[in-house]
């Protein structure tokens, strides 16, 4: 792969890789990143066609494992643990599977090894008109989006990647028509001739509905020592909504199996 992709590092000790959901970038785990850098080296890495990463023409979970598996190797890392919510679970389950031996541990974070339905029209339509109508504000981007979108907290986290465009526009960081063109191969179930034999944790929002009791025999056939934590009171977001409680759990899981 010749994709780098951009990522940046705090702290020392044994190297952790944090990967964020779909429309994010590294930033989005930024509290875990200070929870866990007393111990760990903890990268933050942006996703193919997110943040400051270059953008891929065909990104599903098998491409972006493998900029990850190269990565990996250009930053002199043998293997490392992986942390992901959302689609950056999925792309690190996808890495554990296929390249078992770069992964030391695995935190999947509200999201299973399955296939998805769509559910993200409106927000590629708010994306969209967002980038059809070339706004001048923040402000100008998020009314429109108030057409589109009922969660404010949704608005304001795609808003994080509105940039200015240098001609008095903005425009959106992340490659927009990729993610659209791709979005199907991101939903769909991680590929895997074998299972992961390492320790998995993976935290369930406690109202959210991505990881489900019927899930539990296949997350189980792919990861075996696989153990699951429901954090009441959170859906999706679980690591915005309880950020103390999530980056508890992560830590001490990390910290267990480094000893």
């Amino acid at each position: 792969m010749a994709v780098k992709l951009h990522a940046t590092e705090r702290g020392k000790g044994p190297p952790v890789v944090l990967l964020h959901g779909l429309f994010g970038s590294g930033s989005n785990l930024g509290a875990l990143a200070r929870a866990l850098q007393e111990h760990f080296s903890v990268f933050s890495v942006d996703l193919p066609n997110h943040g400051d990463s270059p953008w891929l023409e065909d990104a599903d979970l098998a491409a972006m494992a493998g900029t990850l598996s190269a990565w990996l190797q250009h930053q002199g890392l043998a293997r490392a643990d992986f942390v992901g919510h959302s689609l950056g679970g999925k792309v690190a389950m996808q890495l554990a599977l296929a390249r078992p031996e770069l992964v030391s541990a695995l935190v999947v974070a509200d999201i299973a090894p399955v296939a998805y339905p769509p559910h993200h029209d409106t927000v590629f339509a708010a994306l969209d008109a967002v980038a059809a109508a070339h706004c001048r504000s923040r402000q100008e981007a998020a009314e429109l989006m108030q057409g589109y979108l009922q969660e404010e907290q949704v608005i304001q986290f795609l808003l994080s990647n509105l940039r200015p465009a240098g001609d008095g526009t903005y425009r959106w960081r992340f490659n927009l028509e990729g993610l659209k063109r791709g979005y199907h191969a991101v939903r769909a179930e991680p590929a895997a001739s074998g299972n992961y034999p390492g320790q998995v944790l993976f935290i369930k929002g406690g109202d959210s509905d991505y990881i489900r009791a019927e899930h539990r025999s296949h997350i189980l056939h792919l990861f075996p020592r696989a153990q699951l934590k429901v954090m009441p009171g959170c859906g999706h977001w679980l690591h915005v909504q309880r950020p103390s409680l999530f980056n508890s759990l992560v830590s001490r899981f990390l910290r267990d199996v480094a000893t």
